[in-house]
Order: structure tokens, then C-alpha cells, then sequence
């Protein structure tokens, strides 16, 4: 049952907890990059990943499977993490790759570039300088973190006109930002399940860090077995998670912590990790 992410105990104070809990498991561990790894920024090319985080995040991918899931395409968001031998999961999941130990890959979505390209061209003449419009390959972004409060309403009003004259796709939400995506059965809580059946694992085995709207998707798909930890203060916000991280700087401890826990490294995760992966080609 979704609780006001005040109400949710912190991570860091609660980890005895968690660590009885995952001691001695194999995990598959899920972190979203804006707002989780990296903070948020007013343009999101903006967004950098700390060198301390990313050698954290190398670690713990030597002894468990770890997921990047963002809403970003995923050969952005792999050029920001930098990290072969971890899995990308970009556009909220409709576009998966795998490392060299285990090349998984799946891409949905395809079939409705057409329609975000119309109403990519449509947003571009209706809407002003004062937001960015982001387009990916299976989704496009309208980021408003400068736009006026009161100017928010109308905006919105535009979007969703935008999204309401092509029934092949739909609207999200999300921190300052419009997310429009393919009408499909498909978000960040099925791109989850995907990945742990690809992998070979059950929901318990699930270890899910995230701030965003959309990251409620995968708390609830694993909320009944997993493990899911907001990164949000203190808000009121209802969330499926578990627990809650204050910050980007609190997701680095307890990863620390998870790493440390997981002493034996997990020989199917075993992939060597480099500095920088090429993305990839149109």
C-alpha cells in the first residue's frame, strides 16, 4: 500500500534492516540516473555522473547485476554512467541492452516513430523557448523546470491537445518534465520483470532505487518481494517504496553498504568494466 514518503523509514538509519535482509542473495540491483546518480539540473545535457559514484556503482556491478533504468535513450544515459558490464535500460524501458557477460536485448515501440515525429513538429511550433523539448528514439521529453509557475496550466493544456489527437500515444508525468510514450502495455515495472526472467531471477531478488514518477512502476511491480527505495526527502508524496534515500550523495552510501554486504563477487556478473562505452550508431 502506497505511503506519504515522509512517513517511509530512511535507508541509511534503517540498515541493519536491510541488511538482514539481502545478506547472502544474489541481487539485481535498479537505479534510474536523473535525480538517483546524478541531480537534477535545469537542461538536462547538463546532468553528470560524480567519478566517486561511478567507481561505487563498477564495484557493486562485479558482485551483483546492476540495471540502469532511465528515461533517457539508453545510449545517452550509457555515455553518462560510462560503465560497460552493467545493463541499460533507456526510454523507461522500451529500449534494453546487456553487457558482454550476458547480451540481452530487447526494443519495443518502433512502429510508432511516426507519430511522436508528428507530434514532436507540432510541439516545436506551439510551444514557446522557455521549455526544452527532448526527443528520444522511443519517447519525447517536455521539460518546463524554467517555466514560470502560473504558466504551467497552459502548457499542460497544449501537451496534452498534442498527445489527445494521436491515439498511438499517450502522456506521463514526472519531475518538471511531460513524458509522451508509445500507447503500449509497457513501463519501468515491466522492463523490471523483463530483466529479472531474462537474468534468471525472482522478484525478490530486486533491489530498486529511484525519485521520479515514474519510477512507482517498478516499486509496485516488486513491492510484494523486493526491494524498493525512493530518493525524495521528506515529501508528502505517496510512494510504493519501502524506504527513502535523502539524496544522490545517500545513494553512493548505501551502495557502499550493498557492495561491502555482497563480499563474495557474484561470478555471473563477472564482466570487466571499462571507462567509456561508444553510444550507438543511428
Amino acid at each position: 500500500m502506497p505511503r506519504a514518503v515522509a512517513a517511509l523509514p530512511d535507508a541509511i538509519r534503517h540498515w541493519d534492516d536491510i541488511a538482514a535482509r539481502l545478506r547472502g542473495r544474489r541481487l539485481v540491483v535498479f537505479l534510474d540516473f536523473d535525480g538517483t546518480l546524478a541531480p537534477i539540473v535545469e537542461r538536462p545535457e547538463l546532468a553528470r555522473l560524480d567519478a566517486g559514484l561511478r567507481h561505487v556503482i563498477a564495484r557493486l556491478a562485479e558482485r551483483a547485476w546492476v540495471a540502469i533504468v532511465s528515461g533517457r535513450d539508453r545510449d545517452d544515459v550509457a555515455a553518462r554512467v560510462g560503465l560497460e558490464g552493467v545493463i541499460y535500460a533507456g526510454n523507461h524501458g522500451f529500449d534494453i541492452a546487456g553487457p558482454p557477460a550476458r547480451p540481452l536485448r530487447h526494443r519495443i515501440g518502433a512502429e510508432f516513430t511516426g507519430a511522436l515525429d508528428a507530434a514532436e513538429a507540432e510541439l516545436k511550433r506551439r510551444l514557446g523557448d522557455d521549455v526544452t523539448i527532448e526527443r528520444k528514439r522511443a519517447s519525447i521529453a517536455v521539460h518546463y523546470r524554467r517555466l514560470p509557475e502560473a504558466r504551467i496550466p497552459a502548457l499542460a493544456a497544449t501537451v496534452e491537445a498534442v498527445v489527445a489527437g494521436r491515439p498511438e500515444l499517450r502522456l506521463k508525468g514526472g519531475k518538471k518534465v511531460f513524458e509522451i510514450v508509445p500507447r503500449l502495455d509497457w513501463d519501468k515495472g515491466r522492463a523490471v520483470l523483463w530483466l529479472l526472467d531474462a537474468l534468471g531471477f525472482e522478484r525478490d531478488a530486486a533491489v530498486v532505487i529511484g525519485d521520479d514518477v515514474t519510477d512507482e512502476d517498478a516499486f509496485a511491480a516488486i513491492a510484494d518481494k523486493g526491494l524498493g527505495i525512493i530518493v525524495d526527502g521528506a515529501s508528502e508524496r505517496r510512494s510504493a517504496a519501502r524506504y527513502r534515500l535523502e539524496d544522490c550523495a545517500a545513494v553512493g552510501h548505501l551502495l557502499e553498504r550493498v557492495t561491502a554486504l555482497l563480499a563474495t563477487p557474484e561470478s555471473s556478473a563477472g564482466a570487466a568494466l571499462t571507462a567509456r562505452v561508444e553510444p550507438e550508431r543511428p
